[in-house]
């Protein structure tokens, strides 16, 4: 697609509109795409307070760049994808509703006690995060099904009125049912459900089994809970968004990016919000399946960096793993969801000297408001931004399209302030140690999803992303040993773009105990047919025809003993078998452990299927060929390393530079939502779509990709 980064009138005889619109914690990016093949790019400052406010003031600088109405891109939209950070930041800052949890009698502490192990096993003093629901609320009813499914003693339908009554009282907004192995059925759940509706007037109330249908008791009321927690504010937010988007001319309804990277419709996601905790990171895979085809490799890890923190996606062999455990505010949730692994480091984390005398950086950060100090909002705290601007890597004046001005003499004034000043340094020494510090936490975050999940970094493209990434992808990339790194054109708005490449997305479990060498292949392959079944009907519920759905099977595997699973993908086609599943299963365990045991038992633990219903794909844009070489707008001092120091840099207007141009650096590559920072003896060249290939110091120069 041609990207067009400026205001320009939309010919009346465009095709439909596709919008994908990301809030972010500090900004809200939209992209447009038309059927001509072109790209429309936004970014306003986020509203945190309500952040349908941000998506309307992306929407409201999209009509006034294409000098038309609001209401006449919405009555054009044929695709409007959001991803939101609302359920996130409910958990975060602890505004979810307020629970009550209906469990089996016994078991109503399981949420509390979890389960006795930390990830980091020397720190036993680090307080667990306050139970969500409180013991009072928490309320055991009389009823137990066996480990077989079977009923040994009816459900006590009296206990659960009496607690209905007990939620009433207490003002409760939303409950949480989960009752013991409810996974191998549902059905006292369901009626538990069925009796509490009768007995009281509340609005949200949530089954296990619809939530996370999977062994283990805490990781199922743990997921449970989560989700009443957030469901009355995300949802009603998703809701009243619609609603205002309807009322301005939006004539279908809005999908939203699910944890797992795909997107389902505000409907169906109400039955599941916690299916949101990651809206916005997970749509980078849909940014790096749209990115591989230009880099020309499947394997890939996205560092995505904009100003509150850093998300970091892994792409192998042109996927992206799905676990089903993950945490988000130091809560455990059992969802599908993408091996996200993020941390509080972005252009607005915020540094300073802790009482022990020594320089931090994050996880707080500015936010949108009052923001880094350099955007003269009221913040007065010093932030990656400011020490950018400090050694000279940002441009002073306006950023983000004019959102933002940065004053490099408020940066500096913070930074002498904050952290120069207490610890007996220059400001310039100071701002080289903040990103530093920062560098080194963005490595250790990529190293956590790539070498400790037994993945080699040096044989991956490291895309950097976000607003902030391609300052830092360089040097993080050379400290990983990469040879090379991918900065896309619109690296800005990362997430926002992979929105509109994006699936609708289905996951459905089946938890499934046996022994591979005792298992019918047969009973396996009807297993998975039935939850074909379930997959097809809920694509055809969306609008999908039997021609734009695709079905992706796996196991959950282990050897007998072990507590945790590996996820095995089967291929299309193939034949259930135990000769295929087990070497599949060991190739895996080899990659991932570094051996396998040649005559252990493996034991199945889960049937997964995900159900796909294909959207239109986003092409690769062919810009045209550079016709002259590329030449600096100005030159300007720039701190780049500790071997290098300050020198003098030559800077280029990005929107000049076509396929073909190649720099040598020390180099900085200026686009309208991101600056890109190449070092002393790098390589940028300008790909075939547009995008910038960094090539760096130690690896040579480029070896044909592209």
């Amino acid at each position: 697609m041609q990207v067009n980064h400026d205001s320009g009138r939309a010919a009346s005889g465009d095709a439909a509109w596709y919008i994908g619109v990301d809030c972010g914690g500090t900004f809200t990016d939209l992209v447009m795409a038309n059927a001509r093949n072109e790209l429309h790019v936004f970014k306003v400052p986020s509203v945190p307070a309500d952040p349908a406010e941000g998506v309307l003031a992306a929407l409201h600088a999209a009509a006034a760049g294409l000098d038309c109405t609001v209401t006449a891109i919405l009555e054009r939209c044929a695709l409007l994808v959001h991803g939101s950070t609302v359920a996130t930041n409910t958990v975060l800052e602890g505004k979810g509703a307020r629970v009550g949890l209906i469990a089996t009698a016994g078991f109503r502490d399981s949420l509390q006690i979890r389960r006795g192990y930390r990830a980091n096993a020397f720190d036993h003093r680090t307080p667990f995060p306050a139970v969500i629901v409180p013991r009072h609320l928490r309320l055991g009813v009389a009823g137990r099904i066996d480990r077989d499914g079977l009923e040994l003693e009816p459900l006590d339908e009296g206990a659960v009125a009496a607690a209905a009554e007990t939620f009433g009282r207490e003002g409760v907004e939303s409950v949480a049912v989960c009752l013991f192995n409810s996974f191998l059925t549902g059905a006292h759940e369901q009626r538990a459900l069925e009796v509490l509706r009768d007995n009281w007037p509340g609005e949200w109330a949530f089954a296990s089994v619809d939530v996370a249908p999977i062994l283990g008791e805490y990781e199922r009321t743990s997921t449970a809970v989560m989700n009443a927690y957030v469901a009355p504010g995300t949802i009603g937010y998703l809701q009243r968004l619609a609603a205002r988007l309807r009322e301005l001319g939006l004539g279908h309804s809005m999908l939203l990016i699910q944890n797992n990277g795909g997107a389902v419709s505000v409907e169906q996601s109400a039955a599941r919000p916690a299916s949101l905790l990651l809206s916005g990171p997970a749509a980078g895979v849909g940014a790096l399946d749209y990115y591989r085809r230009a880099v020309g490799t499947d394997d890939l890890i996205s560092m995505e960096i904009g100003g509150t923190s850093c998300d970091v996606l892994l792409m192998s062999g042109g996927s992206v793993s799905v676990t089903d455990r993950f945490q988000v505010g130091g809560y455990d949730l059992a969802v599908p969801s993408v091996d996200v692994f993020t941390i509080g480091a972005g252009g607005g984390t915020i540094a300073g000297v802790d009482r022990a005398g020594l320089l931090y950086a994050g996880p707080e950060g500015a936010g949108a408001v009052p923001g880094p100090a350099c955007y003269g909002l009221g913040g007065s705290r010093p932030t990656v931004t400011d020490a950018q601007l400090v050694l000279g890597r940002l441009r002073p004046g306006p950023y983000a399209g004019g959102s933002v001005t940065l004053d490099p003499d408020r940066a500096h004034d913070a930074i002498a302030t904050e952290v120069a000043g207490p610890l007996g340094i220059t400001v310039e020494e100071a701002a080289v140690g903040i990103i530093r510090l920062v560098e080194q936490n963005l490595l250790h975050a990529v190293q956590e999803i790539s070498s400790e999940r037994g993945h080699d970094p040096r044989r991956f493209v490291l895309v950097a992303a976000g607003g902030a990434g391609p300052m830092h992808g360089a040097a993080v990339g050379r400290l990983l040993g990469c040879h090379e790194v991918y900065v896309p054109r619109l690296s800005g708005v990362f997430c926002a773009l992979g929105m509109l490449h994006t699936d609708v997305r289905h996951d459905f479990v089946r938890v499934h105990l046996a022994r591979l060498d005792r298992s019918d292949p047969g009973e396996l392959e009807s297993m998975f047919e039935a939850l074909v079944d379930n997959g097809r009907g809920a694509l055809a519920a969306d609008g999908f025809t039997p021609d734009a759905m695709r079905f992706a099977r796996a196991l959950d595997l282990r050897y007998m003993g072990q507590q945790f699973d590996l996820r095995v993908l089967l291929a299309d086609g193939e034949v259930v078998t135990e000769a295929t599943v087990r070497d599949a299963f060991e190739r895996e365990h080899q990659r991932m452990f570094g051996h396998v045991q040649p005559a252990g038992i493996v034991e199945i633990s889960k049937l997964r299927l995900v159900a796909i219903g294909t959207l239109p794909p986003l092409s690769l844009p062919a810009p045209t060929p550079a016709a002259t070489t590329a030449r600096p707008v100005t030159r300007r001092a720039v701190w780049l390393g500790p071997e290098t120091g300050w020198r003098d840099t030559a800077v280029y207007e990005g929107s000049a530079l076509a396929p073909g141009n190649e720099i040598p650096g020390p180099a900085l590559i200026e686009e309208r939502t991101t600056t890109i920072l190449v070092g002393p003896q790098d390589h940028l060249t300008v790909n075939g779509a547009g995008d910038y290939r960094i090539v760096l110091e130690s690896t040579g120069r480029p070896r044909g990709r592209g």
